[in-house]
């Protein structure tokens, strides 16, 4: 398991980097509010993520004569357990900015980039490995 987190992080590093640096870009000069800013960051990271653990962390999995999912239906797991990543990290900025009045730039990327990628983290690791790349004789389940 420790290559695959390794390569899971190092995948996650690069889409985080895109996350954030799209982010503070859209929320400071763009100027759009946190939410629709976290959305489009959200996009851009994600496939960067997809495209690392696709083609780095979990191409061995396919390479070992493993049934060959489709790419397609691989993309769409993928992405919807990144939406609920997303999810995650959108509550936590709506709950600091709108709830908390936590306004300022700083505070939405200390929610949405901090606090919400850390929880969104554990959830997309967990569905990645179960739901969208399976080991062999490992069936997808909720437990993992």
């Amino acid at each position: 398991m420790g290559p695959e987190l390794l390569g899971f992080a190092a995948a996650g590093i690069c889409a985080y980097a895109v996350d954030l640096g799209l982010f503070v870009w859209l929320r400071g000069p763009v100027g759009l509010d946190p939410l629709t800013a976290k959305a489009l960051s959200f996009v851009a990271g994600c496939t960067v993520a997809y495209a690392g653990n696709a083609l780095g962390t979990y191409r061995r999995r396919e390479e070992a004569g493993m049934p060959r999912a489709s790419r397609l239906r691989q993309y769409g797991v993928f992405v919807a357990v990144n939406i609920a990543g997303a999810v995650v990290q959108l509550l936590c900025i709506a709950v600091s900015h709108y709830g908390l009045g936590l306004t300022s730039q700083r505070a939405d990327t200390v929610s949405g980039a901090g606090v919400g990628m850390a929880l969104a983290t554990v959830l997309r690791f967990w569905g990645t490995r179960t739901l969208v790349f399976r080991t062999a004789g490992r069936e997808a389940s909720w437990t993992g």
